[in-house]
């Protein structure tokens, strides 16, 4: 069970490009290669996926307890050549003072060794230090190699060897030179999916010929086979629901929805729904379906065409308000609404809730959440359901003017929701929440939305 967990010293270093490199490289060699991302993300799986050819599985302390971190990693690793995890922000940073939920933490946890993809960018000896503070730092954590990133040029290159190569026991793995072919652009949650870049493909090609020139695969794919798994547990064939009709759910896919968890999808289906995808910007009509799931995105970018598309509109109003069961996370709320503002621009939505979603230059809601549910959660009960959730939200919108006669099915007691105290709008068999909920840590919501839409399936 090869694998290798990449990192940075801080947030925005280049290993997302890195490791999409890598993915394609070792892919085009003929490897399996299975990507991971530490954290809650939804854009970097999206493209390490699109990289691989294989979906991209988060791997998350806030939402997820250690032992079935450990597990979910076994089971999906099973089955490939190499795993490869992406961390998020640096080596070492987290929010518990003893960094219980850092990336080296996962990396040990995980018996994986680091290699840590450094920004170069007007660095020369300086480096060193660097480099040696992280390796004294958590002396249990092995950092087995490094990737310059944003190297000035061959003169700069060869400095940054030859300090770290007199100073360090630290091999250097590449040294990708600075090159705007290697970036992606990015908008306010981060890099542009890759569900909306028309050209992801041939802007994946271009980073991984520029990784494989200038970074030595071989040595890290040795350096993958080192990993430590003896304590990792035995893969396990999750068991899939028997003895009922599966029930068919639309899900909304296209450049304006596309923020789902690849474990939670195939969760569905393990519940027993079949999924049928449509897309709200070019369809002119719901496809036959007992029940809908809108995910996040960024109708925001998209509104002009959500509004021209009126026969949606119409369609999804018309299910939620002849009792259709749903559930819409955070961009499918905002397409639920009366009308979406951004900036001077304003666009009709579907009109289900009857309150305006305005855009703001600023994050309304950032970060992991906690809720609790009310008496008014509309899902059924499953067997391990957990009470209190571990969830996450990333929003610029708000609604404008909320509702006093709303329902809702949260109480929150960390993070914002709809007005800092509550989340999850409940309106005949909608569930509408700017949380993004996660499968795992006994939260059951795949078993229990299915649950509810076999019960109101017409």
């Amino acid at each position: 069970m090869a694998h290798v967990y990449l990192s940075a010293a801080h947030k925005s270093s280049g290993k997302t490009t890195i490791s999409i490199g890598l993915c394609r490289e070792l892919a085009r060699l003929g490897l399996r290669v299975q990507p991971f991302k530490k954290g809650p993300d939804y854009i970097d799986p999206l493209w390490l996926a699109k990289a691989s050819g294989r979906d991209c599985i988060n791997l998350d302390f806030h939402t997820t307890p250690r032992d079935e971190i450990r597990a979910a990693f076994a089971d999906n690793l099973a089955g490939a050549d190499l795993g490869l995890i992406e961390g998020n922000v640096g080596l070492f940073d987290s929010v518990d003072l003893a960094g219980r939920n850092s990336n080296a933490e996962l990396a040990k946890l995980l018996g994986a060794p680091v290699v840590l993809v450094l920004d170069a960018q007007g660095m020369g000896r300086g480096i060193v230090p660097l480099l040696l503070g992280y390796q004294a730092f958590d002396p249990q954590l092995r950092i087995a190699g490094v990737v310059l990133n944003k190297v000035g040029g061959t003169r700069h290159e060869g400095n940054l060897r030859q300090v770290i190569e007199h100073y360090t026991d630290v091999p250097i793995l590449g040294a990708v030179h600075r090159d705007s072919e290697m970036q992606i652009r990015e908008r306010h949650l981060g890099l542009m999916p890759s569900n909306e870049a028309q050209e992801a493909d041939e802007q994946i090609e271009r980073i991984r010929a520029r990784v494989a020139a200038q970074v030595d695969v071989a040595e890290l794919r040795a350096l993958a086979q080192s990993a430590d798994a003896a304590h990792l547990p035995r893969p396990q064939t999750p068991r899939v629901a028997q003895g009922e009709t599966a029930v068919r759910i639309a899900i909304a896919r296209d450049a304006a929805f596309g923020f789902y968890y690849a474990d939670d999808l195939l969760a569905l289906r393990r519940a027993g729904a079949a999924l049928v995808p449509f897309s709200p910007v070019h369809d002119s009509e719901l496809p036959a379906a007992d029940g809908l799931l809108i995910g996040g995105g960024f109708p925001e970018y998209r509104m002009r065409e959500l509004e021209s598309n009126r026969g949606m509109r119409l369609a999804v109003r018309d299910f939620i308000e002849s009792g259709g069961p749903v559930y819409a996370e955070c961009g499918g709320l905002m397409y639920l609404c009366r009308d979406l503002r951004w900036g001077d621009e304003r666009r009709e939505m579907c009109g289900v809730l009857a309150v305006d979603v305005a855009m703001h230059e600023r994050p309304q809601g950032r970060g992991y959440v906690r809720l609790s549910e009310t008496p008014d959660f509309p899902w059924p009960a499953v067997d391990g359901a957990s009470g209190e959730i571990a969830a996450h939200e990333f929003h610029h919108s708000a609604v404008v003017a909320v509702d006093p006669d709303w329902r809702y099915a949260y109480r929150v007691s960390r993070g914002t929701g709809i007005d800092g105290s509550h989340d999850g709008i409940v309106h005949r068999n909608l569930l509408a929440a700017y949380s993004h909920l996660r499968d795992v840590g006994g939260v059951g919501w795949t078993r229990r939305f299915v649950a509810h839409v076999r019960r109101h399936r017409r």
